[in-house]
């Protein structure tokens, strides 16, 4: 059986709108392989493509990718420069137009170098007008600093008498976070063992579907991807609910 047939053979009708991926497990991947950690983010880099298309087979309508934490500047900066040249590499050399994927970015960019930047800024540009699959990249994006920043901007609309503090509800507040027009998250995959959230999504995650698996990201392809999908599909979601 090909791919493409298992894809369509495996899977019911109930596909997750929006899938969000922690990419976890690129330095571990290399290290077990006595590597330099940059070759497990060198191989990490071309998954996210072929999770990407499959996405885009089964309907998928958006993904969202933890591509550099807040947090992760940390990292000794030599690791920090190839994590930023890797993403300039795939965003300027991957023909998303072919494959009608639209790439959004989250996150704060103000203190990213200006060739990252500007390469950001041109990708949204040239893939704007596509209607494919969402590819959404959280880049340098932390969820506590998501949240933060949307409390004060509602407190200043506040104090401004922009709204009425009556007025304020979930919708408002999410139309301040950085998600704001992707459709609410399904499912969640984090990849590489680890069981916790890292600070990614923490709103957006409220009812999603959460998914860990010790498959470090270099090795997630496209039949883990189905495979999570399955997963997603033999839960059942209550939303706080009880089954009838």
């Amino acid at each position: 059986m090909s791919l493409n047939e298992y894809i369509f053979k495996s899977l019911d009708s109930n596909i997750p709108k929006h899938v969000a991926l922690i990419m976890d497990g690129n330095g571990r991947w290399a290290t077990l392989r006595g590597l330099d950690r940059s070759k497990g983010h060198q191989e990490g880099v071309k998954r996210i493509s072929d999770v990407v298309r499959t996405a885009d087979k089964i309907g998928v309508k958006a993904i969202t990718i933890f591509a550099f934490s807040t947090e992760n500047w940390s990292r000794p900066q030599k690791e920090i420069d190839e994590i930023f040249a890797l993403v300039r590499k795939y965003l300027k050399e991957e023909r998303f137009n072919e494959d009608n994927v639209k790439i959004t970015f989250m996150g704060d960019h103000s203190i990213l170098d200006e060739d990252t930047r500007k390469t950001i800024q041109e990708v949204r540009e040239k893939t704007s007008g596509n209607t494919g699959t969402i590819l959404n990249i959280a880049l340098n994006y932390g969820s506590k600093e998501e949240t933060l920043n949307a409390i004060k901007t509602i407190s200043k609309d506040y104090k401004n008498g922009k709204i009425d503090i009556e007025e304020l509800d979930y919708n408002r507040v999410e139309n301040h976070l950085m998600s704001k027009g992707l459709p609410d998250i399904d499912l969640m995959v984090r990849t590489g063992g680890e069981k916790r959230l890292s600070n990614f999504l923490l709103w957006q995650l409220a009812y999603s579907e959460l998914h860990f698996t010790p498959v470090y990201w270099p090795d997630y392809n496209e039949l883990e991807f189905i495979n999570s999908i399955k997963e997603y599909q033999k839960r059942e979601r209550r939303f706080g609910g009880l089954k009838l």
